[in-house]
């Protein structure tokens, strides 16, 4: 059965062309020209991902991620902007996008891009077993994606709950800030990586802080592992 993509985009040239190149790929493609309409299908569910543009009438882009995050955690979501800014970025994933790309962009990048990020969502959903992770003191609960530590709730954004996932899963493993990017944003990320410092230090004022034994660890020189305390 082939993916199904919902692009939210006003620009319609733009968004037909999307049509085209992506149903030549083979994906079932929908289309929705502002953020109201946009954000009443994607909750609907059933996609495999969503190409939503920032700037929309009606409702912008990251208010419409916004919205979607409480409703569906799981779906991929490419923002598509023309504001690169590190705070434009950051702002975007801290609501939950899973990727940025920037206009004007080249067709073969986004789908590449496309075929990435559904490709690790793929591979995540088929090789998630397991329902709980512990790491210490810290539980992690992959369906209802909460997170606590010693009983005590942590609020995470799905940005943040993705980063910690993908570390509890390699615990003990020391993770470069490249191989973070790559396997948590679901792209070869090129430019300024210390948008995972950023997030590193999100998490560790969430989940470290006020605790004797600090599970998220700097490898000077490496990036970044979640340590057991006897590890």
């Amino acid at each position: 059965m082939s993916e199904k993509i919902l692009i939210i985009e006003d620009e319609d040239g733009i968004a037909r062309i999307l049509e085209l190149e992506l149903k030549h790929e083979g994906y079932e493609v929908s289309r929705a020209a502002d953020g109201r309409k946009g954000l009443e299908m994607a909750n609907e569910g059933g996609w495999d991902l969503v190409l939503l543009d920032v700037m929309l009438p009606g409702l912008n882009g990251i208010e419409v991620l916004r919205r979607l995050r409480q409703n569906d955690q799981a779906v991929p979501v490419i923002l598509l902007t023309a504001r690169d800014t590190v705070p434009d970025k950051v702002s975007g994933f801290e609501h939950g996008a899973n990727d940025y790309v920037t206009k004007p962009f080249a067709m073969e990048e986004l789908l590449a891009r496309v075929r990435n990020l559904l490709r690790i969502f793929k591979a995540s959903r088929e090789g998630e077993s397991e329902d709980v992770l512990k790491v210490c003191d810290l539980t992690i609960e992959l369906i209802t994606r909460k997170v606590t530590r010693k009983d005590h709730a942590i609020d995470l954004t799905p940005r943040e709950f993705e980063l910690l996932l993908y570390l509890a899963r390699h615990k003990n493993e020391e993770k470069t800030r490249e191989e973070i990017l790559s396997d948590v944003w679901g792209y070869e990320y090129i430019g300024d990586t210390n948008v995972v410092d950023v997030y590193i230090r999100y998490l560790r004022q969430k989940m470290d802080k006020g605790y004797r034994h600090k599970l998220l660890h700097t490898v000077r020189g490496v990036g970044y592992m979640l340590k057991e305390p006897d590890a």
